[in-house]
């Protein structure tokens, strides 16, 4: 799923572990309560995505726009 756009997708309970979403673009996503561990979100666009009770474990967020994410 690199750099796929994902934009405004309700992904409410995804299982996403270990998913590569490097450059992905996730911009007002709903990810509430996701499983997104280990997954590699780098440079990924999450602004305004909701992450609420994501589980993030191990996830790389290097170089993510997380700017307005309610996390």
């Amino acid at each position: 799923l690199a750099g796929a756009n994902l934009a405004g997708a309700d992904l409410t309970v995804a299982n996403l572990h270990a998913a590569v979403l490097t450059g992905a673009n996730l911009a007002g996503a709903i990810l509430t309560n996701a499983d997104i561990n280990r997954a590699n979100l780098k440079q990924a666009n999450l602004e305004r995505a909701v992450l609420q009770n994501a589980m993030l474990y191990d996830t790389a967020l290097d170089g993510a726009k997380l700017m307005g994410a309610d996390m």
